[in-house]
C-alpha cells in the first residue's frame, strides 16, 4: 500500500553570507516498511542562493534526500513527495521570497483525472427536472429560464438582489405579452381554450407575474418564493399543452416496443413486511402503507417509459419485493416477467432525440435531460447480459446524496442508466423503506391516452 502524508513535521533555517543565501528545511513523514511497525523519516532540503550583481538572486544549488526515500509500492511516493516539497517551496517563496528560478520541472505534475466540473445548474428537484424536459415552445422556454434563475437568487442569504429578481419579472412578462401569438399558435386547436385560460392566468392571476412583481417590491422572501412557483407551474401547464406528442420520429426498428409519447403517472402501494409502520407526516398517524407517485417522462425516454407503463398495467409490479442499498431501492429482477429488452434510452441535453445503447461522458460535458443525480429519480438497472440494454423489469428509485457525489454535484454513476421519470410525492416514503418490504399494487392513474402498444404481426 502506498503510504499517506498526513501532517509532516516541517523545520526551516536559514543563514547568510556575503553574497549568499542558504535555507535548510526538513521534514518528517512517516514510511511504512515492509517488515514491522510504520517509522518515520527525516528528509532534508538545503536550497543555496547567489546575489547577482544587480542584486537579484539567483539559484546555485541545491540539495534534496536521496532516491532511496521515494517509497510506495504502487509507484505514486515519488510524486506525493515531489508535490509536498513543490508545497514547501512555496509557502517558502511567500514568508522570504528567494530566487526558484529554474524550478519549473518540480512543480505539481498534472492531474491525471479529468478535473470536469460543468456549470449546468443541475435540477435537484423532480418538478424542476420534469420542467426542464418538456419540449416546448421556445418562447416559453426562455420565460421559463428568467424566472427559475430567481429561484438561485433567492438563496443569497441576507441582502437579496431584490432588483434583479424584478427585472428577471419584468423581461419574462414583456416576453409573454410581446410573443403571445407564437406561444398561443403552439398549442393545438381543442386545447386553444385552457390554453387561453392559462396564459391569462400567468399575466394577472393571482399566481401570476404581476403578483410576484408586487411580492417582490414587498421584499417578502416567503412570498416570492410562493409566487413564483404558482408562476412556474403555471409555465409548465401551458408547455404541456405545446406538446401533444413526440418531437421526433422514433428509428423503425424501435416501433416494435411500447411507447409512451408524453407524461404519465404512476401510483405505488408500499407495504412493509415486518408489520410494522411508517413514520407519520406532520400531523399524520401511523401507516401500515404508503403511496409513492411517480411521473414518467415519455418525451425523453418514451421506449423505456412505455415499457415501463404497460408491465404496470399488466399488474407485473403487484406483490414485488424490495431490496435497499444506501444510494438505491431496487425491485427483484423479475426474470419470470415478460417485459421488453429496451436499448439503453438516453436523450443529451441540447440534442432533440435519445441516443440508443450508448452512455454519456459526463466528464467532457455532456449531460442528459434526465439526470440521475436528483434525489427519487426512477430508472431500470441494467440488462443481465448487456450493460447496452436495460433490464427488462428491474427499475430503481435513486437516492442522490450530494455527500458522495463528483465534481459539479453530479453522481458517478450519471450518464449510465435510462432515467424515465422522478418522484414527484412520497419521496420522504423512500428512506423508510427496507429490504423485504413490497409493493403491494402499482396503478396507472394519468396517461393511458399517451401510450401506444406495438402491432401484433
Amino acid at each position: 500500500m502506498a503510504f499517506t502524508l498526513s501532517s509532516p513535521i516541517l523545520s526551516f533555517c536559514s543563514s547568510t553570507a556575503p553574497g549568499h543565501t542558504f535555507l535548510s528545511t526538513h521534514f518528517t513523514f512517516p514510511v511504512n516498511t515492509r517488515h514491522g511497525p510504520q517509522r518515520f523519516a527525516i528528509a532534508p532540503l538545503k536550497l543555496h542562493c547567489n546575489f547577482t550583481k544587480d542584486g537579484t538572486k539567483e539559484l546555485a544549488s541545491w540539495y534534496s534526500f536521496p532516491s532511496k526515500l521515494y517509497i510506495s509500492t504502487i509507484g505514486h511516493g515519488k510524486e506525493t513527495v515531489k508535490t509536498l516539497i513543490a508545497a514547501i517551496l512555496i509557502l517558502v517563496q511567500i514568508s522570504s521570497p528567494i530566487c526558484l528560478i529554474g524550478w519549473e520541472f518540480w512543480s505539481s505534475p498534472p492531474a491525471k483525472a479529468v478535473l470536469y466540473s460543468p456549470d449546468t445548474k443541475v435540477p435537484r428537484t423532480g418538478e424542476l427536472a420534469l420542467r426542464k424536459a418538456i419540449p416546448a415552445n421556445t418562447n416559453m422556454k426562455a420565460i421559463q429560464a428568467t424566472l427559475e434563475d430567481i429561484s438561485f437568487l433567492l438563496r443569497i442569504p441576507q441582502r437579496k438582489p431584490y432588483g434583479t429578481m424584478e427585472g428577471n419579472v419584468k423581461k419574462a412578462l414583456k416576453l409573454a405579452m410581446d410573443e403571445k401569438d407564437s406561444i398561443l399558435g403552439s398549442i393545438p386547436t381543442d386545447l386553444k381554450e385552457k390554453g387561453s385560460t392559462l396564459y391569462a392566468s400567468l399575466i394577472d392571476g393571482k399566481g401570476g407575474l404581476q403578483t410576484l412583481i408586487k411580492y417582490i417590491k414587498e421584499q417578502d422572501p416567503d412570498k416570492v418564493s410562493v409566487g413564483l412557483a404558482s408562476s412556474l407551474d403555471t409555465v409548465a401547464e401551458l408547455e404541456l399543452l405545446q406538446a401533444p406528442g413526440l418531437s421526433f420520429l422514433l428509428p423503425e426498428q424501435y416501433l416494435k416496443y411500447p411507447r409512451l409519447t408524453g407524461r404519465g403517472t404512476i401510483e405505488l402501494t408500499i407495504e412493509k413486511a415486518d408489520g410494522s409502520t411508517f413514520s407519520p407526516e406532520a400531523g399524520g398517524e401511523q401507516r401500515k402503507t404508503a403511496t409513492i407517485q411517480v411521473v414518467l417522462d415519455g418525451y425523453s425516454a418514451p421506449l423505456t417509459a412505455g415499457n415501463f407503463t404497460k408491465l404496470v398495467i399488466d399488474g407485473a409490479y403487484d406483490g414485488a419485493r424490495l431490496s435497499c442499498t444506501d444510494q438505491a431501492v431496487l425491485t427483484e429482477n423479475g426474470l419470470d416477467k415478460s417485459g421488453y429488452n429496451i436499448p439503453l434510452e438516453i436523450m443529451p441535453s441540447g440534442q432533440f432525440e435519445p441516443l440508443y445503447r450508448t452512455t454519456l461522458s459526463v466528464q467532457d460535458g455532456e449531460l442528459p435531460v434526465l439526470p440521475l443525480s436528483v434525489y427519487g429519480a426512477v430508472a431500470m438497472a441494467h440488462s443481465e447480459d448487456s450493460e447496452d440494454y436495460s433490464a427488462p423489469y428491474q427499475f430503481f428509485f435513486y437516492l442522490y446524496d450530494k455527500r458522495n457525489a463528483g465534481l459539479g454535484g453530479l453522481s458517478f454513476d450519471e450518464g449510465q442508466f435510462s432515467v424515465f421519470g422522478y418522484t414527484t410525492m412520497g419521496r420522504d416514503i423512500l428512506p423508510q423503506i427496507k429490504t423485504g418490504d413490497v409493493i403491494r399494487s402499482a396503478k396507472l392513474i394519468q396517461g393511458q391516452d399517451r401510450l401506444i402498444l406495438p402491432t401484433e404481426n
